[in-house]
This record gives structure tokens, C-alpha cells and sequence, in this order.
């Protein structure tokens, strides 16, 4: 009992960390939780190595669940949701999203390991280039199956590495002539679905591996899903206010680095 409630104690401080993070630079959670859940739920001998990644991708989206509704909320009431284009984004990330939970079982961990780490540099030099002002050329949304397409790949990929899709929407909708608020708002909503839909198939597909009497629902491990999301939804908004008294800019570089050394180091651990 004592080192669950030791292990739920270090969910709640990563919680602050996360939430605190996802205010003030305006990043999904799970590129901090999968690596740092991962070693936790390894010191506590919570599972094993074979099925680590899997849980601790799991416990992200479901955790995203929660943080995502709020931030979606507060974009609808700022009529920041473009409801013209955000069914079909949606749509797509569902589908994406479901596909990947019940695939994530079947894919070896070393291969989740470098997907994750692949995904996670690009969105480390992505943060890095965001912060210059550049002009970029823009180009037409395309027709509504064909952007349901596309966001269903996105869908995938935030489902395969347990995040809310942000970081791939928003500059792919910007690219598509979406203004950029309107693109956040979007890509918020889209959080939703991304973390319910992928949740169900995680859920679904480690039904039969774990034991609820253990903590587990399918690969979601409750304990440390409480332990997050308790911290993270109040430590957010303080974030966010953070943000106009902290060098954020110089921030995002120092985080970026921090997020490709997280990567190799989940590669070769």
C-alpha cells in the first residue's frame, strides 16, 4: 500500500509538471508522461519491459481526456472551433485513433520506441522553428474526405505515441489556410477524440492481458491516471498566466533540446 501511494504521489508531481508545461508552452502532455511513466511504472515494478510503453502510452491519452475537454471548452466560449471544417478533422483522428490502440499491442516496443522518438523530434524542431516569425505560403483546404484522410494519419500517429494531436494538426491545418487560433481550437476538439477513441482501443486490445483487481483497465493503468490528471487540471490555467511574466521563447529551445535527448535516450535505454 505504501509504495502504490508512493507511485500515485509521483504521478501527481509529474502531473504539476505536465500541466504546468501544457499552460505555458501549449503542448500535449503525453510528450512528457510516456518517457517519464515509463520509468516509473519500471522503478515500481508495476509491469513488465515488454509491456511498459504500451500502458504508459495508454495512461497518457486517457489523461489527455481530461485536460483536452477543458482546453476545448474554453475554445468553443472564445468561438475559436471552426465547426465548418472540425467534423471532418474529427472524423478522421477517430478513426486514426481507434486503429492505432488496437495496432500499438501488435508493434514490437523497440519499433514503439523509435516511432515515438521519430515523432518526437520533428516536434522539437518544429517548437524551435515556431518560435521565428516567418511568412509561409498558404494553400486550400482540400475537400472534406480528403482532409478527413489526411487527419486520419494524424490521428494514428498521436494514438501510436499517446498524445493529443496538437503539435501535427495545428501546423497542417495552418497550412491549409485555417487561421491559427481557429487551428488551435480545432486541434483542441480533436484532443477529444483522439484520446477517447485511441483510449477504447487500448482499453479493448489489453482487456484480456491485465487485471482490473491490479489497477488495469485493458492497458490504462488507474492509479497513475489519477494520480496525473488530479495535479495537471488545476496547474495548467496557472501555466497559462505564466506565460506573460516568463521568457517563453527561450523556453521552448531549452525544452526542445530536453525532448530530443528524451527521445535518444528511449531509443537506446
Amino acid at each position: 500500500m505504501y509504495e502504490l501511494g508512493l507511485f500515485v504521489a509521483s504521478c501527481a508531481l509529474l502531473g504539476c509538471i505536465v500541466g504546468f508545461l501544457a499552460g505555458l508552452l501549449g503542448i500535449g502532455g503525453g510528450l512528457i508522461i510516456v518517457p517519464v511513466l515509463t520509468s516509473l511504472l519500471l522503478v515500481f515494478n508495476v509491469t513488465d519491459v515488454e509491456h511498459v510503453l504500451v500502458i504508459a502510452i495508454a495512461t497518457s491519452l486517457a489523461s489527455i481526456l481530461f485536460t483536452s475537454t477543458s482546453s476545448a471548452l474554453a475554445h468553443h466560449k472564445n468561438n475559436n472551433v471552426p465547426w465548418n471544417v472540425a467534423p471532418w478533422v474529427m472524423s478522421g483522428v477517430a478513426v486514426g485513433a481507434l486503429i492505432s490502440g488496437f495496432a500499438a499491442s501488435f508493434i514490437p516496443e523497440k519499433i514503439l520506441r523509435v516511432v515515438f522518438a521519430i515523432c518526437v523530434v520533428f516536434i522539437a524542431m518544429r517548437m524551435v522553428l515556431s518560435v521565428r516569425n516567418k511568412v509561409s505560403t498558404q494553400h486550400p483546404l482540400p475537400t472534406g474526405p480528403v482532409l478527413g484522410s489526411i487527419s486520419a494519419v494524424m490521428g494514428a500517429l498521436s494514438g501510436l505515441i499517446g498524445i493529443g494531436g496538437g503539435a501535427l494538426l495545428v501546423p497542417m491545418l495552418h497550412y491549409f489556410s485555417v487561421d491559427i487560433k481557429k487551428a488551435i481550437g480545432c486541434a483542441a476538439a480533436c484532443g477529444i477524440v483522439i484520446a477517447f477513441f485511441g483510449s477504447i482501443g487500448y482499453v479493448s486490445a489489453g482487456w484480456q492481458l491485465t487485471d482490473l483487481a491490479h489497477g488495469f483497465m485493458g492497458f490504462v493503468y488507474l492509479p497513475a491516471l489519477f494520480g496525473i490528471v488530479v495535479t495537471s487540471w488545476f496547474i495548467a490555467p496557472i501555466g497559462a498566466k505564466a506565460t506573460h511574466y516568463l521568457p517563453v521563447k527561450t523556453i521552448k529551445k531549452v525544452f526542445a533540446v530536453l525532448l530530443v535527448i528524451i527521445a535518444i535516450k528511449m531509443v537506446f535505454s
